[in-house]
């Protein structure tokens, strides 16, 4: 199984092999219709029913003997960052498909039908939209959003997508209604699991994330000349500012962190008094309520540091995503399946964003993460032990099975 899954990572990873060591693989770009073709050809290797919707998402399924208008899903994005790993997406993808392929192997034929999904595009990579795969699946993908974009030579999302083959959604058709699981198998992303010596997460829920930028205007002024009492520092408060904002989080304890990630100065420059700083919050929790009290306790903070320093504040909210729970019965499902079959998990939620969360409204879904090494990923050093890529896919079979095999 691990040569398996390994063989199958590397060449798949070598459809978009950046110079730089990792891979570079943009949504409709050449080397994603490659990709993608190689997928389908192992699809159908397999004996696998292959076909694409009409943005590229492509599917193999497997048919089931009884319940054919019933399909159990799994699979991931298969497009990466710029000079990303090759686990990151395509690790959902090979995982499905060497999962349907063991248990059809074993059992034979499902009761219901089980599929293999490799998605068009989750990163937000070439083009300034992200889940164009995922939200395509559910219909809450629009044309509009869309229809004006360029990536980042100038060429235009519609120009790029029609040249791939593919074209907008006909809305008219409605979505699918077949789909009655999604599971999704991903690398952590983190260093939970590799910490704690588990080699799969059994997760429960994606984080909710609030993102701001806050801009603090001062008065700049000649750092020779300005007496400290006389300054409004624009740096100096921000810096207060975001040492509030990591103790308090601090003080709330896991699963809550803020980041502050970037910090823009004016004039920036040796000798003279900043006049305004520009810094970000990202801010993440399992649970709405305690995303929201949070984020009012520190901005009455910021507001109250910027009149006590004399200074100009203004807060702005641009992201405000709800956190995605994962279905409860699928989830205690796959931790039955992980007993049975004596693998070393943990449960635990997703600090970062996936496709599973954009199905999880419509569709039961759930996921599962395999350990990443050091919690690096979007990387060319992301890496996972094979032995615990096995682990992962064990687990995967054990979720489908029971629900594409079980009555």
């Amino acid at each position: 199984m691990e040569k398996d899954i390994t063989s199958m990572l590397e060449t798949l990873g070598s459809f978009g092999k950046d110079p730089a060591g990792g891979v570079s693989r943009f949504l409709y770009s050449k080397e994603w219709v490659e990709a993608q073709k190689y997928l389908e050809a192992e699809m159908k290797q397999e004996g696998l029913e292959v076909k694409y919707d009409e943005i590229g998402n492509l599917y193999g399924t497997l048919k089931g003997s009884k319940y054919t208008d019933e399909t159990i899903l799994s699979g991931s994005h298969v497009d990466t960052v710029g000079n990303g790993g090759y686990y990151d997406g395509q690790l959902g993808i090979v995982a499905a498909h060497l999962a349907i392929k063991y248990l059809k192997e074993k059992y034979g034929q499902p009761l219901r039908n089980l599929e293999v999904i490799s998605m068009a595009e989750e990163e937000g990579s070439r083009f300034p939209y992200a889940f164009w795969g995922s939200k395509n699946v559910v219909g809450t993908a629009k044309r509009e959003e869309v229809e004006n974009i360029k990536d980042f030579d100038g060429v235009p999302f519609v120009e790029a997508m029609n040249k791939a083959g593919f074209d907008f959604r006909d809305e008219s058709k409605g979505i699918r209604e077949d789909i009655k699981a999604f599971v999704e198998i991903h690398n952590e992303q983190g260093n939970v699991l590799e910490t704690e010596k588990k080699s799969v997460g059994v997760v429960t829920s994606i984080v909710g994330q609030r993102r701001f930028n806050v801009e603090i205007t001062g008065q700049a002024n000649h750092a020779g000349t300005t007496p400290m009492g006389y300054r409004k520092d624009a740096v100096y408060a921000a810096s207060q500012m975001i040492y509030e904002i990591i103790s308090e989080s601090k003080k709330y304890g896991d699963p809550l962190v803020a980041t502050v990630g970037k910090i823009e100065v004016t004039p920036n420059v040796v000798n003279v008094v900043p006049g305004k700083a520009l810094f970000t919050m990202d801010i993440r929790h399992t649970d709405k309520s305690v995303l929201v009290e949070f984020t009012d306790v520190v901005n009455e903070k910021l507001n109250t540091l910027a009149s006590d320093h004399g200074v100009e504040i203004n807060i702005d909210m641009w992201m405000d995503e709800d956190p995605v729970p994962m279905d409860e019965n699928i989830v205690k499902l796959i931790e039955q399946s992980c007993d049975a079959n004596s693998l070393n998990y943990k449960v635990m939620h997703s600090g970062a964003g996936h496709d599973s969360q954009i199905l999880a409204p419509h569709v039961p879904t759930a996921m599962l993460f395999v350990p990443s090494r050091d919690g690096i990923s979007h990387n060319p050093a992301e890496y996972t032990e094979p032995a615990d890529l096995a682990e992962g896919v064990k687990a995967l079979m054990g979720a489908l099975y029971e629900l594409a095999y079980k009555e």
